[in-house]
């Protein structure tokens, strides 16, 4: 990449794919000036350092997120939105672990942070998943933690080798979906519309 290039967006950018190379743990500045054709000190013209880096990163990864469960979950409601809501998480996870681990603990600075507009923007298709559902209104920040949580937390463990059980890793995934589901259903408004 020639040095004149180079900007916040190219060098966050540059990095991510240096992580999904290399691992996470494993990215420094000096690497990815490396990477990028330049001397380090370069680096420092554009992003304030590692931990700016790694914000940078995460940012980058969450709104990439988003898109990908935006794009899956366009024009799907209930059961349908929800299966196409946790592939399209559980692929871009598997497909980018060590960007992804970027976003892991990573706090915003406030409502305007890119991080925190990310996160926001990643809710979007959530919501629309639980639409489908008639979640109560006061139900639904409930039920969007629990649907993160669920989707996220199966997606990084097989992303870390954290699955030993003999049973098969994509049959625990659809039977997860499927309980979910039941989940969601039973929570539904008595007497609403079931939009499976």
């Amino acid at each position: 990449m020639p040095r004149a290039g180079l900007n916040a967006a190219t060098i966050a950018a540059a990095g991510a794919a240096l992580a999904d190379e290399i691992g996470f743990t494993e990215l420094t500045m000096g690497r990815l000036a490396e990477r990028v054709g330049v001397r380090t000190p370069s680096l420092y013209k554009h992003i304030a350092g590692q931990a700016e880096l790694n914000r940078q990163i995460a940012a980058l990864t969450l709104t990439e997120a988003a898109d990908t469960l935006g794009t899956a979950t366009q024009g799907r409601a209930g059961r349908d939105a929800l299966t196409a809501a946790a592939r399209a998480m559980r692929d871009f996870v598997l497909a980018h672990p060590s960007r992804y681990a970027a976003t892991i603990g990573i706090t915003p600075t406030g409502p305007d942070d890119p991080i925190a507009v990310a996160e926001r923007r990643g809710l979007g298709p959530f919501e629309a998943v639980l639409r489908g559902y008639d979640i109560a209104p006061q139900e639904i920040p409930h039920a969007l933690r629990a649907l993160r949580s669920v989707f996220h937390g199966f997606a990084t463990l097989q992303a870390a080798n954290g699955f030993q059980l003999p049973a098969d890793i994509d049959e625990s995934f659809e039977w997860l979906i499927d309980f979910v589901d039941r989940g969601l259903r039973s929570a539904s408004i008595p007497g609403s519309t079931d939009h499976r």
